[in-house]
């Protein structure tokens, strides 16, 4: 039988959270793994945090989303299907919007661990604010850190890191998802310049943004060899988003479908090289899925929050119903899985920083496995509210949307 108090302790928020640090593996050496120096993936200076330092901003992170977005902001945002945009800057104020940037341009200088700990803790108080958050961090900021030019950085990141610009990537359209290459945005050239045309979807941020990494096809009979990355103000004229999506989940972080006719993006924002667009793009992505993965373990925390303390408070035949062994026991499973979760996560992350080790199957691998538990826990947390779980009243039906 479960102990009740070891998960009492858990009913209430935890700062900082249980400390992970698992024990390195190594793969058979028939698994590909992909190695590059930490030096190309982070910020200038950057030395592995210690665990101190992770936990130290673990707790600045929840002390700011338990003030910036409590549970009334986070439905709110959730109904409204409107992100709060006032959030931006609070967020840059706090120093969460550079995590992975030079300190030059007034980023935190730290590194991936440190990213998946803001991520998480975000996710943990909305998941729809922290997908914004990490398109805005992780799919532009740390794309343009990764690879602008100084003058791109210079340009761009101040605005980002502060939260007075909002970013975003767009990549997709509504007939190419994974497959890049079918992408059919088009940019022809033009003196001094590139004229883009086409359409993207499904952008997060997109109908906020102020500056967009788009992906195009600069020479279309070379597959992916010919696609470039480009740096688009969206004051330029012929950008439009042409419609906001409503959503299931994820209600808050607007999405929206990005229409580009005839804009001329200039040569100076060419993002990598021309031609050079999926090298640009794969370089972040396994780095974007490692940071993602942790969105799921911030939901994961939140259904035990909610689920906790009300197992203890619900009484049935004279009695809590955490006293239940069936209630005890699913209690467990859903512990279980977030920690199992965050080991994966965390763990691969701290090869990242502390060894310079990015293995793409553990980067895929570690979203997968967490958005898979996230879904199985959330679904509990209502099983364990009972008809609670059912009403608006409660967040759990928020929690599993997202």
């Amino acid at each position: 039988m479960a102990s009740l108090r070891s998960f009492s302790r858990l009913a209430r928020p935890v700062r900082p959270h249980i400390s992970l640090r698992p024990a390195a593996f190594s793969p058979a050496s028939s698994i590909s793994c992909q190695k590059r120096l930490h030096s190309q993936k982070h910020p200038k200076g950057f030395a592995p945090p210690s665990q101190e330092e992770l936990d130290e901003l673990r707790e600045r992170v929840y002390d700011f989303t338990r003030r910036e977005i409590p549970e009334e902001v986070a439905a709110k945002t959730d109904k409204s299907n409107a992100f709060p945009m006032e959030m931006w800057e609070k967020m840059g104020e706090a120093g969460f919007l550079g995590v992975t940037a030079d300190e030059d341009y007034g980023g935190l200088g730290m590194g991936y661990q440190a990213h998946c700990i803001v991520l998480e803790e975000m996710s943990r108080a909305s998941g729809s604010i922290a997908l914004s958050y990490a398109a805005h961090s992780q799919l532009c900021v740390n794309q343009i850190s990764l690879n602008g030019s100084p003058e791109q950085k210079q340009k761009y990141l101040p605005g980002l890191i502060a939260g007075t610009s909002v970013g975003a990537l767009a990549m997709s359209e509504s007939g190419s998802g994974s497959d890049v290459v079918s992408m059919r945005t088009s940019a022809k050239a033009v003196d001094g310049g590139y004229v883009l045309n086409g359409t993207k979807m499904w952008i997060t941020n997109g109908p906020d943004a102020h500056v967009i990494v788009v992906y195009a096809k600069t020479e279309p009979d070379k597959g992916s060899k010919g696609i470039t990355a480009f740096l688009v103000d969206t004051k330029a004229e012929g950008f439009s988003c042409a419609r906001k999506l409503d959503k299931m989940g994820m209600r808050g972080s607007n999405t929206g479908e990005l229409v580009f006719e005839n804009v001329f993006v200039p040569t100076e924002n060419i993002l990598g090289k021309v031609n050079g667009g999926v090298r640009v793009l794969m370089e972040g992505l396994d780095l974007e899925r490692l940071v993602l993965s942790a969105g799921p373990l911030g939901l994961m925390q939140a259904s035990l929050d909610v689920a906790l303390p009300f197992s203890h408070q619900r009484k049935q035949f004279g009695q809590p119903i955490a006293h239940n062994q069936l209630i005890q026991g699913r209690l467990a499973d859903m512990y279980t899985k977030l920690q199992a979760s965050r080991a994966y996560t965390y763990n691969t992350a701290r090869m990242v920083d502390e060894q310079g080790v990015i293995r793409t199957e553990d980067c895929a691998g570690a979203i997968l496995y967490a958005a898979e538990r996230a879904t199985e826990v959330a679904l509990d947390c209502i099983q364990l509210l009972g008809g609670m779980g059912y009403t608006e009243e409660m967040p759990a039906s928020r929690i599993l949307r997202e």
